[in-house]
């Protein structure tokens, strides 16, 4: 399991940049970060028309400002989540916990699952908006591109954040086929089952190392007892 189920390194490891940014999870949280950036900031930018007539300005998709407010309103929340999320690809190896790792990745599988719906909504939302859109509200077609980038960028979106808790998903399930979820991190040197060092005596004798003799047990102890007579040198 490259990298852990989650991210990048071992329970306990040092956090690894480039094994993090080869996760296909964490690509696809940096699109869904910039598709966010597209939907709110088209909105914000040239989503709103002034009219001679009128002092105040106007959403252009239908003059419905719920429209306007919902697209922007999930593209900044979206863009926070991800920033959330990535920061949490950074920490997870760091994480001990049992509970706390399966805690982590069930949020995963549920925030981008939400978020895939919630863009499913706004991309209907604005879509249909913008389809009944009186033209006499905005002869001079201003922002008209804007407006369908951010219906364009709120449909991919939906994939990205689909796509993002379908390998949450996955990764929860190799999680709880191995030991990501079955044991707690363990520091090696505290771990009873390591064997243990070889008994060093102390040294009686010249010791060209310095270091003493290695205790061993005779060659002869796991070897079968000479069979007859064995004549011996005096």
């Amino acid at each position: 399991m490259e990298g852990g189920a989650y991210g990048a390194g071992k329970a306990g490891g040092a956090f690894d940049p480039y094994t993090l940014v080869r996760q296909p999870h964490t690509i696809l949280r940096v699109v869904s970060w910039v598709f966010s950036i597209v939907v709110f900031g088209s909105i914000v930018n040239e989503g709103y028309l002034n009219s001679p007539s009128e002092s105040e300005e106007f959403c252009i998709y239908n003059r419905n400002p719920n429209a306007c407010g919902y697209g922007v309103t999930v593209g900044v929340l979206a863009f926070l989540t991800c920033l959330l999320y990535l920061a949490l690809d950074v920490y997870f190896p760091q994480i001990s916990s049992v509970k706390d790792r399966k805690k982590a990745v069930l949020s995963d599988i549920g925030v981008r699952a939400f978020w895939a719906f919630l863009w499913f909504v706004g991309f209907c939302y604005l879509a249909n908006q913008w389809q009944v859109s009186k033209p006499k509200d905005n002869p001079l077609n201003e922002g008209t591109d804007a407006a369908r980038a951010a219906i364009a960028f709120s449909f991919f979106s939906i994939f990205t954040w689909a796509g993002q808790a379908v390998l949450a998903f996955q990764r929860y399930q190799i999680g709880a086929d191995s030991a990501l979820f079955s044991q707690d991190y363990m520091d090696p040197s505290q771990d009873s089952s390591m064997p243990y060092a070889p008994y060093v005596e102390p040294s009686t004798g010249p010791d060209p190392a310095g270091m003493g003799g290695t205790y061993q047990q005779p060659a002869s102890a796991f070897e079968p007892e000479p069979q007859g007579y064995q004549s011996q040198g005096y």
